[in-house]
């Protein structure tokens, strides 16, 4: 197959962009269905970086500071949030705009150009996570745009370039592309640099790799500069403490069961199938540097909440890319480049739903009715543009446990495996988790924190993983907090109050924040008002 043409391909490529990322703005926000905690937690990072705080140096997140920038600029333009996450997005795909077509044009020949294209840019303007789920939701919208530079990088430095090399191109953006995943999340980066590294030296591209290393080190430079060495020490101390969290140490399956389970199990033996085919072919670097990218593969998705493998349509055009020009059998006898097209056609087929799903979801956000939405921070003005469903703002429930005294249910308990809820000023915490309605409860809370006179620009400690409270009324953020909760008390020598949920989203997270709390030397709390939805304790350094 030809070489495609490179301003077609182009121009194919900002299609996508103008298309995708136009449909999604033109609703006049972004309109959410689900993942308000998620989002929550995106705003008062995005916030707290429009005061002039960093990442890491003012606020504890084991995320990197390029996961949020891109959104605080726009919001420092003058845009509302719900805007500024959209324009992030397009501009995000500008800025991979030209690194994806030069991947596609000195990489891939034919159709396959146009596809790797249309997956990253898919991957930068989605408003959907992944899966099967139709949901419109910006939660993890950094994993999206990770695996977008990732992609490049891995192509860049996997396939060979179908004309002559070029080392310098090729070295800075597979460079650029690595510190952008240093900066976005650094899950990537650990997972994929070495079987980059890998790749270049199995095609002894030792030009490219210097450059690569030198880009890198740019990038480096530059953000020390501005932000000083001690954001990489603090970078680590996050990545550090979020390693040894107890609330949350993994966000979903097992690695074992991403890798063997039967809903992975067959992406993981077309995975390893297309490699060792690829070996076969008397291709070892190649087969070898494939094989070299599967645990990096696997790991990102057992990292990533949904345990979305996808990665797979990548693998799927790196087979393409890499069978063998002519027919060439393996000692079993089987024919190798039908061998490995069958898997990538296998492969494709497992990606499908996922990107089929993200790439319909600006569709979806401009053609659904958004009569039963508002805004999530529940006020009018320039924000009011991110919105969520009524039921999702105003109904709050919770789960509960009905063994309460005299239900009859004293016997169940004894094998019902609670874990230990701790107590409060003598008395037991109650059995209660938050399902649904958290920005309806959170903006309770603050009302009556206000009109208590307990707010006033006062910072509140809240004993529960999530802590927007301070977006909703006359609060301030912790100084070195915790938009999300991992352990420790980031933030609690800059607070007046602690909140205790009386029904928290996380009661793990309680119990710890409130041991950790009475296990503080000189440090005593006190009960100063009680409601049906929190404690609020004063604290006595």
């Amino acid at each position: 197959m030809s070489r495609p043409n490179p301003v077609a391909l182009f121009g194919f490529l900002v299609s996508i962009i103008v298309v995708l990322g136009g449909l999604a703005v033109l609703k006049g926000g972004l309109f959410i269905a689900k993942h308000e905690a998620d989002t929550l937690h995106l705003v008062q990072i995005v916030f707290r970086m429009n005061m002039g705080q960093w990442p890491h140096l003012d606020f504890m997140t084991p995320l990197g500071a390029l996961a949020y920038a891109p959104i605080a600029l726009f919001t420092w333009l003058g845009a509302g949030i719900g805007h500024a996450i959209l324009y992030a997005q397009i501009a995000v795909a500008v800025v991979l705009l030209p690194a994806v077509w030069w991947v596609s044009v000195s990489r891939f020949s034919g159709g396959l150009a146009y596809l790797f294209g249309a997956l990253v840019m898919v991957l930068c303007v989605a408003i959907a996570f992944g899966t099967e789920e139709q949901t419109i939701s910006i939660s993890m919208h950094y994993n999206r745009w990770a695996w977008a530079f990732s992609f490049v990088a891995i192509a860049l430095a996997v396939v060979p370039p179908m004309g002559r090399e070029r080392p310098l191109v090729d070295g800075v953006i597979i460079g650029l592309c690595l510190a952008a995943l240093a900066l976005i999340k650094v899950t990537y980066f650990i997972s994929f640099a070495p079987a980059i590294a890998l790749a270049l030296a199995f095609r002894k591209d030792w030009a490219a790799m210097g450059w690569a290393l030198v880009a890198g080190a740019g990038v480096v430079v530059i953000v020390t500069l501005f932000a000083g060495v001690g954001f990489w020490i603090a970078y680590a101390q996050d990545l550090i403490e979020v390693s040894r969290s107890k609330v949350r140490p993994q966000p979903g399956l097992t690695i074992g069961r991403v890798i063997l389970s039967s809903a992975y199990l067959g992406a993981t033996a077309m995975a390893i199938l297309g490699a060792v085919l690829y070996r076969q072919s008397k291709a070892d670097a190649g087969g070898y540097a494939l094989l070299a990218l599967l645990p990096g593969f696997f790991y990102v998705t057992y990292q990533n909440y949904g345990n979305d493998p996808q990665w797979l349509p990548l693998l799927a055009i790196l087979f393409l890319a890499l069978r063998p020009k002519q027919v060439r059998h393996n000692r079993w006898g089987w024919d190798i480049r039908k061998g490995m097209e069958i898997a990538a056609i296998a492969t494709f087929a497992m990606a499908a739903p996922s990107y089929i799903n993200m790439a319909s979801s600006p569709i979806r956000q401009m053609t659904f009715d958004a009569e039963g939405y508002e805004p999530i921070l529940m006020t009018e003005g320039i924000n009011s543009d991110l919105q969520l469903p009524h039921i999702r703002a105003r109904r709050v429930d919770g789960w509960v446990s009905l063994a309460s005294e005299g239900a009859g249910l004293d016997a169940m308990e004894e094998g019902a495996d609670r874990k230990e809820l701790g107590s409060l000023s003598g008395q037991p915490l109650p059995y209660c988790k938050l399902k649904l309605g958290l920005p309806g409860w959170t903006k309770t809370i603050v009302d009556d924190l206000e009109s208590a006179g307990f707010a006033g620009g006062n910072r509140i400690f809240i004993a529960d993983i999530f802590s927007s409270h301070w977006l909703y009324g006359d609060l301030k953020p912790l100084i070195n907090g915790a938009p999300w909760y991992y352990g420790g008390l980031p933030g609690f020598d800059s607070a007046d109050y602690v909140l205790v949920p009386q029904c928290p989203a996380s009661p793990e997270a309680r119990k710890q924040i409130l041991d950790d709390i009475m296990a503080l030397e000189g440090v005593t709390v006190e009960e100063i008002r009680r409601t049906p939805l929190y404690i609020l304790m004063d604290i006595k350094r």
